[in-house]
């Protein structure tokens, strides 16, 4: 059995729970109070952040995309990564340069100034890959989708994220809604 060390409005601990849900994963929750972490926290995890997946006998891991890629290979089926090679680096990708889509989306929940725009420019971005192929993970659903779901279901619940403009965008984001990791996650993310 697996227990998820969590925080609702955390997108990457969001991450690990979609991921979870899509493979049918049981798992437990401790809820973690990101304006009071406990002490016991950081023995789990150094940096003292969550989200952070442990397995009954200790086997204890940080890092959303480092556990998405482990329940990945721990539960292959049903697949979040495509069988082709190609594919399957350009995903990787993908999650790997996810910075650029999370740092100016925390510019403008600070309010910095041209926030907006740079963020404007990584939906184009996002828009750009979605208008060549169906899903940011390939021909499926995959790891690279639920990589960065979870920030545009807060953008849009916490500072008005309009995502109309890029239509590409916007139809992923309807057919991502009929997934139930991410119905779910919906229905987390308007309790918050």
């Amino acid at each position: 059995m697996f227990t998820l060390y969590d925080a609702d409005r955390c997108p990457y601990a969001a991450r690990v729970r979609i991921t979870l849900a899509e493979k049918g994963i049981p798992f437990e929750t401790v809820a973690i109070d990101l304006d009071d972490r406990p002490a016991w926290l950081y023995e789990k995890n150094p940096a003292g952040k969550v989200p952070v997946l442990e397995e009954d006998g200790g086997f204890v891991l940080p890092e959303s995309a480092v556990i998405m890629e482990y329940l990945e290979e721990r539960f292959p089926e049903p697949a979040l990564l495509p069988a082709d090679p190609a594919e399957r680096a350009l995903a990787r990708l993908l999650i790997e340069r996810h910075d650029g889509f999370s740092r100016p989306y925390y510019a403008v929940r600070r309010g910095e100034e041209g926030a907006r725009a740079r963020l404007t420019g990584a939906l184009a971005a996002l828009d750009a890959v979605l208008e060549a192929q169906p899903f940011l993970t390939g021909r499926e659903y995959g790891l690279a989708d639920i990589a960065y779901v979870p920030w545009i279901l807060r953008g849009q619940a916490s500072f008005g994220l309009d995502i109309e403009p890029f239509p590409a965008l916007a139809a992923w984001l309807e057919q991502l809604h009929q997934r139930l990791g991410i119905a779910a996650e919906s229905a987390v993310v308007a309790a918050l």
